[in-house]
């Protein structure tokens, strides 16, 4: 059957963005990871309740309003949720570069639907985080979800990518259940950071500041120790990934040295913070760095996983 010059018509005109696929996986990860920063500097600049109800920012109101009176509290908090609405866009993009391209697998195009639902979550526990003035529970779930978007939009860029996987074909077995270990070692650091930090002055808003009823700085150093519990797997990994160079590749090697460059950064700020009162830009600091570590710890993790196929008719497992 011939063809005509009109037949490329017929293909749904969302499906040719599957060529920026990546791209828009990428920029979905910088911009997940971005808004954690513009979340934490409304904490962290007590602009939490700057907008004083939800989804509007006052009674009867969209936007701040402007007057003598008027402080910059509002105009933060309104701009991280404006910010929200940037990552709803992306993660839309996202689902229709991935999710409706009939190349790819069905795990694949179901993942693509991740960061735009965790999206829309997000935005619904922005808004009782405001109703509940605060709650440190709130807030932290907040962080959490966050977190756990981060390391979903990691995992979706991961499959997007072309790039060629190492697999774990001669790999020892110990070594991969310990790399396994290091991703589930994240999991409390990340819960015990949100802890410390609910515990801790920066509750969001000047003048409410609901704080969980433990010690901040007992707290501080459990979440320490959970962090050393870390080290002590990257340690061991690390161990693995100098013995069997033979079969861990450069890729796995340089994936599992930027685990340990940022999890040595966020050290260096975790007890810069703790001993120097707190400042707001060394907060600031370290959850930016929260968001970065679970990007390259999930794509670290990845490398040492039997993949399953990204494209229809592909046999890409190890």
């Amino acid at each position: 059957m011939s063809s005509s010059p009109n037949d490329t018509t017929v293909r749904p005109r969302t499906w040719r963005l599957h060529r920026w696929a990546h791209p828009i996986a990428i920029a979905n990860i910088v911009v997940q990871v971005g808004i954690v920063l513009t979340g934490g500097l409304v904490r962290l600049t007590g602009s939490g309740l700057g907008c004083s109800t939800w989804p509007m920012c006052e009674p009867g109101q969209f936007t701040p309003q402007f007057h003598e009176a008027t402080s910059f509290h509002p105009f933060i908090e309104f701009g991280n949720r404006t910010l929200t609405g940037v990552l709803a866009v992306v993660a839309i993009l996202l689902v229709l570069s991935v999710a409706f391209d009939p190349t790819r697998t069905r795990f694949v195009r179901t993942l693509a639907w991740a960061p735009l639902i965790g999206t829309a979550l997000q935005a619904v526990l922005g808004g009782i985080t405001v109703l509940v003035d605060l709650h440190p529970a709130i807030v932290g779930s907040h962080f959490i979800v966050s977190v756990i978007i981060i390391g979903l939009s990691a995992l979706v860029q991961f499959y997007v990518s072309d790039t060629p996987r190492p697999g774990i074909a001669g790999v020892p077995r110990w070594l991969i259940i310990a790399v396994r270990c290091a991703l589930v070692a994240l999991i409390p650091v990340v819960v015990l950071g949100v802890i410390t930090t609910g515990a801790g002055p920066h509750s969001g808003d000047a003048e409410i500041g609901y704080r969980f009823a433990v010690d901040p700085m007992t707290m501080a150093r459990i979440h320490a120790m959970s962090v050393w519990v870390f080290v002590a797997v990257l340690a061991v990994t690390g161990y693995g990934v100098s013995r069997y160079r033979a079969v861990v590749t450069p890729t796995q090697r340089r994936a599992w040295l930027w685990v340990v460059v940022v999890t040595a950064l966020q050290g260096l700020v975790g007890y810069f913070q703790t001993f120097n009162g707190l400042p707001i830009a060394a907060v600031a600091t370290h959850m930016l760095l929260a968001g970065i570590l679970t990007v390259v710890t999930v794509r670290w993790g990845l490398l040492f996983t039997t993949l399953r196929a990204t494209r229809v008719g592909a046999h890409l497992q190890s």
